[in-house]
């Protein structure tokens, strides 16, 4: 058996969050993304596998309209605050804003040609705009109720503006003569969509009336009315090239219901009904409807209030069809390729905008490919973890779903167990996405499940209602159309309160159970009689687990505690705190000498059980993880909670290892980089890689070397031209802290003086967190600089001290040069010519030997003490030449 190597890290690689919670979205020109309203921000969603791209905020209230330009560059919403904002989706940031309705923006449509925005609104107008210059170039009213939807023509060469409103009527508007051409009354209901025919002479209209209007774009009467018996929220033009148009006439020309002449246009409807139906305008013949709802509703719903699709369009580039669900869900759909008796769509692909809670999830198999979720909705959603889409969705509960388990069963196929508020508990075939089995007998709610471990032929169910169940899986057959009553084999009334969590052992021997009531039992299996309880947890227990390798049960509780308990005596092993909140779930890891558990305060923790330490902390959750799920194949983790936020987590310790093993490297070969050019003098080279590899002590060496030179600045300015905006942000803030030391400021103040002779006040502003770095640079400075004047002026006083004292001498040539370059700051060249030094010297020492002289004459009259004065005076004059004053 191979060593087991622990993990050090783990990393977040997927995450399915809430993208849309219902209203309007944009598809893009090419079908890569869509941009939906989620609440008051806008998120940018990857089309293939619903990865938020991006995300606006856009401070507007709820968003209420959205559109895109024709080129995706601009992103153009409406929200409650009845503002206008124009977004690039570039940069993210708002171009520009402007009010222009009185009520909240209903509707949104952007021109073919990009330069006009159209908005309509509950105001009851229509205004159409400027985008470049975000003022109004038509203003329209006419409609007498909210104005839901309008739409330009598809043709730029045609001038006409449509508009559909709760009055039952649409309005054609010509722009070029800025007015009403039409008024179409013939529906008796809001107009909820619209669409224009590919030759763009007819126009459709939906309502909710139940019908779909054509009209005649060259008189503006009604050529034919087509009864649908659904109230409808979309209607779409299928394209003559398209592989709708294609596969559904090639299919009826093959089954002789096409007739040779026949010309129309197929168009599609989606309503109430949840279900895609495809007409032909000629006859209002309805060539295909789909036999069943992709729309998962909630059982507790009366037929009559039935949620089905709030909206549907064509994608671009032949991509097929997108439908979206009142639960905020968008369904891809492509005719099927092989067609042998009858012509049908396919649903290729489900992304769901919003899960709600996340309350279990489970791994369908050993290669990690599916994820069954359970959340606070009656069905169980099936996601590929591929493309994070939901393969599929199982009904049947009439309840909240608390619980799931899955397993392999004994003849190979793939089972899912469910526990509900219903009472209930269910048992499905993931293959033939159906209910083979129903457990009827608890008095509460189901709140866990565990399948058997080994045999796999009966699984445990605990309720509210304080017992454990076990059901057998025999008697099921490959041929199960209607789901078998599950029979109990063993039954005890285990616990004080609810049961919250069971696990099976193993070698299925032994079941464990996790209570509110602090305590956790083991049952031996089958007859469920008492083996060991654990007492010792504070709070209720949320989670049990045996062990895979040793004698011993994991639980995690309320009490944020996770413990490790002896099977053969109920002993506490190990005690693990560390969480702020209960301890939700705890699972074994790398063959029971690591486990990892979630909890309350929304944080997941790796923890290695010899030494009793949490190695990793992940704070990915903004709210209750609630779901923990352990792959077998990889041990890949997969968390859910109260935030609705799905996150899929890899094992990062060998990529993390190499890495820093190939960074490691990296550092050596650029630093032997750093070596040679110190020593071949290319400080222009050292001076970058020494940024690259963030060694300010080398970068400090560097510099104090080039100040030591005779030509520091030419080279100091060379290699400070070649540096990026981050290597100076990197570089201010390594003389930052070298400011901060009186023995290091001299070289950070040389090169600042360089770095701001190079830089323009423009760039320099530009660059990072400069604000933040000028703010620990100047106090620094300031106080250098008051050090220097104090300097300064105390030499001065020394030198007027000394004179007095006639310790030092004339001043020398040597000297006034010095104070020269002091006081004019110029070069050692231009210092003053010597005869006149020489003068100046000549009338400095006349006026010492006066004041020699006046001062012997006074010492005379002096006491004996003075003899040796004078000595010491004479030695001073004897000197005085050879104690020339220090600059």
């Amino acid at each position: 058996m191979a060593p087991v190597t622990f993990k050090r890290n783990y990393r977040c690689s997927q995450s399915l969050q809430q993208f849309y919670s219902g209203g309007p979205f944009a598809v893009s020109s090419d079908g890569s993304f869509i941009a939906c309203a989620c609440v008051e921000s806008i998120k940018i969603v990857d089309s293939s596998n619903a990865s938020t791209k991006s995300t606006i905020e856009a401070e507007s209230g709820t968003i209420t309209a959205l559109a895109l330009s024709p080129s995706d560059k601009l992103l153009f919403s409406a929200g409650h605050s009845r503002q206008i904002k124009v977004w690039d989706l570039d940069t993210l940031k708002c171009l520009r804003s402007w009010k222009g309705h009185d009520g909240p923006i209903m509707g949104m449509a952007c021109h073919a040609s990009g330069g006009l925005l159209a908005t309509s609104g509950a105001d009851r107008k229509v205004l159409v705009w400027d985008v470049d210059g975000g003022f109004c170039t038509h203003y329209f009213k006419g409609h007498k109720g909210v104005v839901s939807s309008i739409m330009f023509h598809p043709d730029v060469n045609k001038t006409l503006l449509f508009s559909g409103s709760d009055d039952a009527t649409v309005r054609v508007w010509d722009l070029l003569a800025k007015k009403c051409v039409a008024t179409l009354e013939k529906h008796f209901s809001a107009v909820t969509s619209m669409a224009v025919s590919e030759d763009g002479w007819t126009l459709l209209s939906a309502g909710r009336d139940k019908v779909v209007n054509l009209w005649d774009l060259h008189d503006y009467r009604c050529k034919s009315t087509v009864p649908t018996y659904e109230v409808l929220e979309a209607v779409c033009i299928i394209n003559s090239g398209s592989c709708f148009a294609l596969s559904m006439g090639a299919f009826r020309q093959q089954s002789g219901k096409r007739k040779s002449g026949s010309t129309g246009d197929y168009f599609i409807t989606a309503g109430e009904r949840g279900i895609v139906r495809i007409w032909n305008s000629e006859g209002a013949v309805c060539l295909y409807e789909q036999k069943s709802s992709d729309v998962t509703v909630s059982s507790d719903v009366d037929e009559d209030s039935t949620m089905g699709f709030t909206s549907a369009v064509m994608l671009p580039l032949d991509q097929g069809l997108l439908c979206v669900t009142a639960d905020q869900q968008f369904l891809f759909y492509n005719p099927e390729e092989h067609l042998e008796e009858n012509w049908n769509l396919k649903l290729t692909k489900r992304l769901v905008g919003f899960n709600d809670e996340i309350v279990d999830m489970k791994f369908l198999d050993d290669e990690e490919q599916y994820l069954a979720v359970a959340t606070n909705l009656e069905q169980v959603r099936v996601y590929d973890l591929s493309s994070m889409s939901c393969s599929y969705v199982l009904a049947g509960h009439t309840d909240t779903i608390l619980c799931l388990d899955t397993s392999l069963s004994s003849y190979g196929r793939r089972l899912i167990v469910t526990g509900s508020k219903d009472n209930s508990v269910r048992l499905w075939e993931a293959e033939r996405r159906c209910c083979i089995g129903l457990g009827i007998g608890h008095m509460g709610a189901v709140g866990a499940v565990a399948f058997s471990k080994k045999c796999r032929d009966f699984f445990v169910s605990g309720s509210s209602d304080r017992t454990i169940k076990v059901w057998s899986l025999n008697g099921l057959s490959d041929d199960i159309e209607q789901p078998i009553n599950l029979k109990a084999k063993a039954v005890v009334a285990a616990h004080d309160k609810d049961i919250n969590s069971l696990a099976v052992a193993p070698n299925d021997s032994l079941v464990c159970s996790g209570s509110q009531d602090r305590t956790a039992c083991v049952w031996r299996l089958p007859d469920l009689v008492s083996v060991v309880k654990f007492i010792g947890h504070k709070r209720g227990i949320w989670s049990v687990e045996f062990s895979p390798v040793d004698q011993c049960v994991i639980t995690a509780s309320g009490d944020k505690t996770v413990k490790i308990w002896a099977i053969a005596d109920g002993s506490c092993l190990k005690t693990f705190e560390g969480h702020t909140s209960s301890v939700l779930r705890a699972s074994f890891l790398t063959r029971g000498t690591q486990f990892v558990s979630c909890g309350a305060d929304g944080l997941v923790k790796l923890w290695t059980i010899k030494t009793n330490e949490c190695i990793a902390t992940y704070d990915q959750h903004e709210d209750k993880v609630w779901a923990l799920a352990v792959g077998k194949k990889t041990e890949m983790l997969a968390t859910g909670g109260s935030d609705a936020v799905i996150n899929l987590w890899h094992d990062s310790t060998a990529a993390d290892k190499e890495e820093a093993f190939r960074k490691e490297e990296e550092g050596v070969l650029r630093g032997q980089e750093l070596e040679n050019a110190v020593l071949d003098a290319e400080y222009m080279k050292a001076i970058q890689i020494a940024l690259e590899l963030r060694r300010p002590h080398k970068l400090f060496e560097l510099f104090s070397g080039l100040c030591r030179k005779r030509e520091a600045e030419d080279q100091i300015d060379k290699a400070l031209h070649a540096l990026s905006k981050e290597e100076f942000h990197l570089l201010f803030e390594y003389a930052r802290e070298w400011n901060t030391k009186p023995k290091l400021c001299h070289i950070a103040q040389f090169v600042l003086f360089r770095a701001f002779n190079i830089l323009p006040p423009t760039e320099i502003i530009e660059i990072k967190g400069i604000g933040e770095l000028l703010e620990g640079l100047i106090p620094y400075s300031q106080r250098h600089f008051s050090r220097i004047d104090r300097l300064i002026r105390s030499t001065f006083l020394l030198d007027y001290t000394l004179m007095g004292m006639s310790v030092i001498g004339p001043v020398t040539q040597g000297d006034l040069k010095t104070r020269s370059l002091l006081h004019s700051g110029k070069d050692m060249d231009d210092a003053p010519s010597t005869d006149k030094a020489d003068e100046d010297q000549k009338q400095v020492s006349e006026g010492l030997k006066d004041k020699a002289s006046a001062k012997k004459r006074k010492s005379r009259k002096s006491g004996e003490g003075s003899h040796s004065h004078k000595k010491v005076k004479g030695v001073a004059h004897a000197n005085n030449g050879a104690i020339p004053l220090q600059a």
